[in-house]
Order: C-alpha cells, then sequence, then structure tokens
C-alpha cells in the first residue's frame, strides 16, 4: 500500500475547493438538454392555452438547478483520498482512496474544449462507483492524472528519481503537471479511415436509426394512404421499374452506411495515440474530434491483449486490438481496453507485439485441434444452415415454386464455407508466458492472455463433445472476459495443457475424468 505523503503534485490540504466557475455556462446548457423533451412538452401546453410564458418558467427552473448544482458541489484532496462532496438537502460524499486508483480518464467535450475545462473519471476497481470532478481545468486535469497514477503505485517505486521528474505547471491552482518521457508505440494515421466502411459500427448505426424513425414514424399518427410524400415516392417507383428502384434504395443504404462509418470512425478515433510511460507504469491513449478522451491504464494490470479481425474487416486487411486487463468495470470495458482503431493488420500486430513486450507472439505457429475438430466445425455450420434450406426446400415443393431451391442450394454452399473457414482457423498454442488461442471466422478473434494471471482451469465436455472424442479447456482469470477457451480439444492433449496451465495438477485433468474445475 502507498504510504500516504504530501506530494507536491498534488495538494494534499484538506481545504475543500469549488470546480471552475467557468462550468456556470456548462452546468445549465447540460440541464436543458436533460430536460428538453419536458421542455418542449410544456411550451407546447403553453402555447395552446395562450400561456407562452410556461416555456420561459421551464427554462429557467433547468438554468436554476444548473448553478445549484455548481453551488453544492465541493471537491478536495487529502495525504491518502480524492473527495468529492455534493447536494443540498442529501449531501452525498464519495472518496477514492489514491492507492486503489486503478484508471484515470480525462475527457472533454466540445464546451469544455471551448472553456478550457476537462472532466476527470477516476476508477478504483471493478466494483467500486467512480469519482467524477467535472470542472478541472485542462492544466489541471492532466496534473491530476499524472499524479493519481503515480502515488498509486507501490511505495518502492517512489523513489527520488521519479520523484526529481516532477515540475511546476505554468497554470492552475497548485497542481503542476508530473512530467515523464513518453514512448509512442502506436499513432494513427489520416489515411486508415479508409477502414472505417468494413467495421460493423456504421451497419448498427444505420440500424438504430432505422428502428427509432420507425418508431416515430408509427407512433406519428400520419395518414401514409394520403401522403403527398409517400404518394410521390409511388409514382417514382413506378416510373423507374421495381427492379431500378430497389437497385437505387440498395445503393442509397450503403452510401448512407458509409457515411455514418466514416463519420463515427472521425468522432471516436480521430488522432488516436498509444504512448508508453515506463516511470508512471502506465499506457496512455488519447483520441477524439468533438469530444477528446484521455485513457490510462497500468501496465501492472495488463494481462494480454485480443486481435479482431472480423469479416468484413478482414477482407481488405484490417485489424483492432483491445487490452486484456484487471479492475476495470464491465461498462467501462468496450472503450477503455482499446489500444487500435481499425487499422492496417501488420499495425496492429506490431503494436501488439510492443505492448506485450515480444514482438514474435502472433506470429507463433498454432496447432490444429484435428480432424474431429474439423468435423464438428462442418457438423454445426450445415446444422445451422441446413433448416432453413430445408424449409425452403419444403415451400418449393409445397407450393411448387422451384426457384427456392436456388436459395436453399446457396445456404448449403455457405454452410461448407463457414465451416471450412472456422476449421482452418481454430487452433491455440502456449509459451512460457502466454495461452494463446485463436476461434471463429466472421468475427475472428485472437486471444494472448498472461498464465501468471490465471486463478482456474476449466474442462467442459457437452454430450456431443463426449461422443466426438472431444473437450474445451478454459483459462480463467480476473481479467477481460474471465475465461479464455481452448475449443474442442482432442481428449488426449487435456490433461497436458492443463498441467501446462496449472502445473501439479495432472491427476485432476487426466482425460478420462468427468468435466472438472480446479483453482489455483
Amino acid at each position: 500500500m502507498t504510504t500516504p505523503r504530501s506530494s507536491p503534485l498534488v495538494p494534499a490540504d484538506d481545504v475543500w475547493r469549488r470546480l471552475s466557475t467557468r462550468m456556470l455556462l456548462i452546468h445549465p446548457v447540460k440541464e436543458l438538454i436533460r430536460f428538453l423533451p419536458a421542455l418542449i412538452a410544456i411550451v407546447i401546453a403553453g402555447s395552446s392555452g395562450g400561456q407562452h410564458w410556461w416555456g420561459l418558467i421551464g427554462v429557467g427552473v433547468a438554468v436554476g438547478l444548473g448553478l445549484l448544482r455548481w453551488l453544492t458541489t465541493r471537491y478536495r484532496f487529502t495525504p491518502d483520498q480524492v473527495q468529492l462532496r455534493h447536494g443540498l438537502l442529501n449531501t452525498t460524499t464519495v472518496s477514492a482512496p489514491i492507492d486503489r486508483v486503478r484508471s484515470v480518464d480525462v475527457t472533454a467535450s466540445i464546451l469544455h474544449r471551448a472553456l478550457g475545462l476537462a472532466e476527470v473519471k477516476i476508477g478504483t476497481g471493478a466494483g467500486e462507483k467512480e469519482l467524477k470532478l467535472d470542472g478541472l481545468t485542462a492544466t489541471e486535469a492532466a496534473a491530476l492524472r499524472g499524479d493519481l497514477l503515480h502515488r498509486s503505485r507501490p511505495t518502492a517505486e517512489d523513489s527520488p528519481e521519479a520523484d526529481a521528474q516532477a515540475r511546476p505547471a505554468a497554470e492552475g491552482e497548485g497542481l503542476p503537471s508530473y512530467v515523464s518521457p513518453e514512448t509512442v508505440v502506436y499513432r494513427g494515421h489520416p489515411s486508415w479511415i479508409r477502414y472505417a466502411p468494413f467495421s460493423p459500427a456504421g451497419l448498427i448505426a444505420a440500424l438504430a436509426i432505422f428502428g427509432i424513425g420507425s418508431q416515430v414514424i408509427n407512433e406519428s399518427g400520419i395518414d401514409w394512404g394520403n401522403n403527398e410524400v409517400v404518394n410521390g415516392a409511388t409514382d417514382v417507383v413506378q416510373g423507374l421499374g421495381v427492379i431500378i428502384a430497389v437497385l437505387v434504395g440498395v445503393l442509397a443504404l450503403i452510401v448512407f452506411v458509409v457515411l455514418l462509418s466514416l463519420g463515427g470512425y472521425l468522432l471516436a478515433f480521430h488522432n488516436f495515440r498509444l504512448t508508453r510511460d515506463d516511470a508512471g507504469g502506465t499506457y496512455h491513449v488519447t483520441r477524439g474530434l468533438l469530444t477528446t478522451r484521455a485513457t490510462s491504464l497500468e501496465i501492472r494490470r495488463l494481462r494480454g491483449v485480443a486481435l479482431h479481425r472480423p469479416v468484413p474487416l478482414r477482407w481488405v486487411g484490417g485489424a483492432r486490438l483491445e487490452a486484456i486487463t484487471t479492475g476495470v468495470k464491465d461498462d467501462d470495458r468496450a472503450m477503455s481496453a482499446t489500444l487500435t482503431p481499425p487499422s492496417p493488420e501488420p499495425v496492429v500486430a506490431a503494436t501488439a507485439g510492443r505492448v506485450l513486450d515480444d514482438p514474435g507472439a502472433l506470429e507463433l505457429p498454432l496447432q490444429g485441434h484435428g480432424p474431429a475438430a474439423t468435423r464438428r466445425r462442418y457438423t454445426r455450420a450445415l446444422v445451422g444452415f441446413g433448416i432453413p434450406a430445408a424449409a425452403l426446400v419444403v415451400a418449393a415443393v409445397r407450393w411448387s415454386q422451384p426457384a427456392l431451391v436456388i436459395p436453399a442450394a446457396a445456404l448449403l454452399v455457405v454452410a461448407v464455407l463457414l465451416g471450412r473457414s472456422r476449421a482452418h482457423w481454430l487452433g491455440h498454442t502456449i509459451t512460457d508466458r502466454f495461452l494463446i488461442t485463436r476461434q471463429g471466422s466472421l468475427a475472428l478473434a485472437t486471444d494472448v492472455v498472461e498464465r501468471r494471471g490465471a486463478v482456474g482451469v476449466v474442462i467442459r465436455r457437452s454430450f456431443f463433445q463426449r461422443r466426438a472424442g472431444l473437450a474445451t479447456v478454459s483459462l480463467a482469470t480476473a481479467a477481460g472476459a474471465k475465461a479464455y477457451p481452448v475449443l474442442d480439444l482432442p481428449e488426449h492433449e487435456v490433461g497436458k495443457l492443463a498441467t501446462q496451465l496449472l502445473p501439479g495438477t495432472v491427476e485432476q485433468f487426466r482425460a478420462d475424468q468427468p468435466p472438472t474445475t480446479h483453482s489455483a
């Protein structure tokens, strides 16, 4: 545990402070956005009754709540805690012990950036509530992030040499920046935005917009049968012909999805940069166009990486990288674990090697799982696609529609290709440091997990796996997805792999034993 001490980087003077007065311009805007639906309803109700001043009262209440939030919020630094107190009638105090700080994220929306402010989120563990300081100056936020991560490290690392790297900042309330040389591990390139249309983000956004739009249309009460826009569109379709109209619609949808993907990539990953601070023991990720975000990840909590190459990103030679870490809440893991956005696969693989301090980890040949596992890949694919294919054949016979046989045959071809792809990519290997496992096809993923983080090994055999002489061996860990499976391993390999992952447990992992869980 870190010994509480007064640091020159953060004034541990027990004085309660207010957030920047510039937040008086942001809090009212945030409250107006928060209560926008209610304000619209009030304005409509007031207009219908001739009482237009209702809307002004609603706006005044929202602005007043924003001002009240600033007046009732305080924060302070003690030798061993960061504390935040807020509330008028019911006062709440949130504390973050400095020696338990696991992550420090600095976020700045476009309003914050215009006013030189930032929001700092301090996380102390997977099950703890975050402490949010919304309203520090940008200089204070950067200094606080560096100091908290520096002071949360073990005391053995609190050396005079490390403290000597601290120097006063140009501005701020006694919060000088913690300065440490950083090594650039990854830097995004503007041309890599070409990978954005091949990631699923654009399609997901398009589906969400379509769903919301459909709900709004259904609840609007408009008579679409007598609508001029609908009638005009119907006339256009009839003039062009159904086939041409469908092609134009598909092309428009593709363009829409591509534009959404490009916009989302720019907003989330603009100026993406991953750096390593060896003195502070952290990785830093900075990114964002309108809203910038700076995320810190302690190196000692890193347990591996996950390389993702989904379809269609894999078709254009792209990939993305995520960190496997401990001490991160599930709802924050998706964003804080991102080490690279969709980028060229060689660049992502090289970044993974630098993060792992093992450049060849992702280049090692993986061991296949044999013919039984291959047959299981084909069987699962054929069963999944064979049921709808059989339904199409039955429909073709029942209603004398031979054309339905064509999509049925296409489904079977897709099943064979999918089974072949899944069998090709399935594999694993084990080194002195890592378990490396790869699985999937449409969502191909390669996980590189440190063995030192193992808390157990789980062996599972389903009914069909037992008949095929296979089993799934999972490495249980406190990091990331919590369990990393090696799928459909031949039974004669199960005991060997299990004892490599947890040495000294040969008798508990014999291939002829029932499904077993062993914890270290």
